[in-house]
Order: structure tokens, then C-alpha cells, then sequence
């Protein structure tokens, strides 16, 4: 069996952390990692309770958060990594069905697709829908990889995600992963999984309108700059491979 660790990103979530840890399934995951984003809560205290791994990382950000997890695993690398949030939103039983294209090497990268799940009322905002419409417009226009979602809960084979180069340090993070991903033609699949509205507290971007439109003006920025950055080397607007291109499982 293959090696697979979890990166939870955290920021003030202790009201539903505690949950969402005892919900994941050891095995198949080997350790559990929790990156503490500067939370004023317990949201650490409680995670090491839980057994998992706390890191820490100061500077503010999506992006920060997920890169730091991805340097700590490095100490003993896993073949395979998920990330999902630690809000309760994500439903751990469906971890099998993410990580079964990665597992019978049908993938490199695996996103957890909620338009194409089931999805719990409330759990998504129009704006939301809207802004996952529009990234997943932009990526095939620019990257020939078009996608239905750029949801959290996702796995990779950790190796090659470390050479991706991944550099966006707030919510542009996921868009970029496919983004590269697409561009190094990885074969890049989405299944459906369960979405639930938030257990607890309030989110930190649809939570806020301010908040979400600046996070979807930086998911489409990030994808504008990595076009033009890849435009000289000739590395947009490829044609996808029919053996290499996003397809739901």
C-alpha cells in the first residue's frame, strides 16, 4: 500500500476540528497533518490531541498553509497527499473514491468535484458556483484543461507536486495546481463528492462578500499570470491529450 498522508490547512477551527479528524480513516492514511495558520483558538492544542501532526505557519494564506505542509512531509515523503479543509464540509468516506485513480495509476492528480456530487443546501454560494465556472472556463481556454470545480479536497502523487513549482500563497493555490498540472500534461481526474455546508463558525471567504470577490478576482489573476509566463515557451492553449485530459471518473 502505498503511503498516503493529509494536509489540513487551519485557521480558528476549533469548533469543528476535533470532528473532522476522528472522521479520517487510518488507514489508508498513514499521518495526518494539521497547519496551523495563526489561529487564536485551540485549533492546535486540540489537533495534537487528536494525534495529529501540528505545524505552524505565520504568514496569513491559503497557499502558505499547503506549501508548508508539503515542506514538513518532506522529513519522510508520502507517495500520495490529500488535502481537504477542517471545517466539516468535506465528507471523509469520500476519501476511497479520490484516491482510487491515483491508486490504480489512472492519474497524477485527482480533484473531488462538488457541480458534480451531491450537494447539501447552503453548502455553495451562487458567487461561488459562478467563480468555479469562470476558473474552470479559463482553464481550458488557456490551458486546454477545462474542469468543473476547483475544490479543496484533492490528492496528488506527492513527488511530482513538489516539481510543479507551486508558488501562490493565498486562494489562487488550487487554480494554480491545475493549472501547472495541465500544462506538464499530467493526467488531471475529477470524481463527485459529497459537499455539506460548513459545521461550525462562519467561512473565511463566502462568508464575507468582500472577502469572495477578492478571492475570485486572485483565482482569476493567477490564471491570467500563469499564461502569460507560459505563453513565450509555447506551453498554453495545447490541445489535451484524448489519453491525458480531465475526465470524470
Amino acid at each position: 500500500m502505498p503511503a498516503i498522508d493529509a494536509i489540513l490547512p487551519v485557521l480558528d477551527e476549533e469548533q469543528t476540528l476535533p470532528g473532522v479528524l476522528a472522521s479520517l480513516p487510518r488507514p489508508p492514511l498513514r499521518r495526518v497533518v494539521v497547519v496551523d495558520n495563526g489561529s487564536r483558538d485551540r485549533s492546535a492544542e486540540l489537533a495534537r490531541a487528536a494525534g495529529a501532526e501540528v505545524v505552524h505557519e505565520p504568514r496569513r494564506g491559503y497557499g502558505s498553509a499547503c506549501r508548508r505542509g508539503l515542506e514538513h512531509l518532506r522529513q519522510d515523503p508520502p507517495d500520495i497527499v490529500v488535502f481537504m479543509d477542517a471545517d466539516g464540509s468535506d465528507d471523509p468516506a469520500d476519501l476511497p473514491r479520490l484516491l482510487a485513480p491515483l491508486l490504480e495509476q489512472r492519474a497524477e492528480l485527482v480533484i473531488g468535484s462538488r457541480t458534480l456530487g451531491r450537494l447539501e443546501p447552503g453548502a455553495l454560494t451562487q458567487a461561488q458556483r459562478l467563480g468555479g465556472w469562470l476558473a474552470g472556463w479559463g482553464l481550458g481556454l488557456l490551458f486546454g484543461r477545462r474542469c468543473t470545480d476547483l475544490g479543496p479536497f484533492r490528492a496528488a502523487r506527492y513527488a511530482p507536486l513538489c516539481e510543479l513549482g507551486m508558488r501562490d500563497s493565498t486562494w489562487g493555490w488550487t487554480v494554480e495546481m491545475q493549472a501547472r498540472a495541465a500544462r506538464g500534461g499530467w493526467r488531471i481526474i475529477e470524481v463527485p463528492v459529497h459537499y455539506r455546508p460548513r459545521r461550525a463558525g462562519a467561512s473565511k471567504i463566502s462568508g464575507s462578500p468582500v472577502v469572495a470577490v477578492r478571492a475570485g478576482a486572485r483565482i482569476l489573476w493567477t490564471l491570467a499570470r500563469l499564461a502569460w509566463m507560459t505563453r513565450g515557451a509555447g506551453l498554453t492553449h495545447q490541445s489535451p491529450n484524448p489519453d491525458r485530459g480531465s475526465s470524470p471518473a
